[in-house]
């Protein structure tokens, strides 16, 4: 009884037309018949070097690309730049104030972008009524040392910090002067219970250290950002 050829691996080596010379792979082959089956050819099209012609064009893409971002972001320039703010605006953005006029005790009230900066001299009498107080279980816990540079002065935006009415206080009127009671016999114009400012509308009542006391305002009247630049001249900035 005659068998067939027993099966065996055939291994060979496969060539393909390539320009640098070399063989480029093996191929593995095998049968169970004793006949060997045609080498596959190794697809190397991937792998082939980029001719000349296509790394000028890639070259040009990217050249264009570039020269249209470029042209783009020229044209758009003079918009983006508008939307800086000019060098008026800067200017109105930044109050100079000279303090020498303001007495112990006298309270001034400038325009800091569009709102009403209230500057309060203190006397002595005022620092001490405000540090007093610091350890008190207040609406908005701050110390008075935390809310001023020098300590008698005083530098608050004037508006109530919960509907944004404008306060009383920066002046004492006489009590013939005085509108309607309010809230407890507070009287608007008055400058509440603790000696700072109070809000005619809603009741809120602020102490010499613009904190709130009273009232519905939720937290105490900001302090814009501000420096000295001597002893008597003061930006708010």
């Amino acid at each position: 009884m005659q068998h067939g050829p027993s099966p065996r691996l055939i291994f060979s080596k496969a060539f393909s037309a390539n320009p640098f010379g070399g063989t480029l792979g093996y191929t593995l082959n095998s049968s169970l018949t004793g006949k060997a089956k045609p080498n596959m050819p190794i697809d190397r099209s991937n792998t082939e070097p980029r001719t000349s012609g296509e790394s000028r064009r890639d070259f040009l893409y990217l050249t264009t690309g570039t020269l249209a971002a470029t042209g783009m972001l020229a044209a758009t320039w003079p918009f983006i730049d508008s939307l800086n703010p000019s060098a008026e605006v800067e200017a109105l953005s930044r109050v100079y104030i000279d303090l020498s006029p303001i007495a112990p005790g006298e309270r001034i009230t400038v325009t800091w972008r569009g709102e009403p900066v209230f500057i309060s001299h203190r006397t002595p009498a005022e620092i001490a009524a405000a540090r007093a107080d610091d350890d008190l279980d207040l609406p908005d816990p701050e110390a008075d040392h935390q809310r001023v540079q020098r300590a008698a002065w005083l530098v608050v935006t004037g508006v109530c910090t919960h509907l944004g009415c404008v306060l009383d206080g920066q002046t004492r009127l006489p009590k013939s002067a005085l509108r309607r009671p309010w809230h407890n016999g507070v009287y608007s114009g008055q400058r509440g219970r603790w000696d700072g400012w109070f809000c005619p509308c809603h009741g809120s009542a602020f102490d010499t250290s613009g904190r709130v006391r009273a009232g519905p305002a939720p937290r105490n009247l900001t302090v814009p950002p501000h420096r000295f630049l001597d002893d008597t001249t003061m930006v708010i900035d």
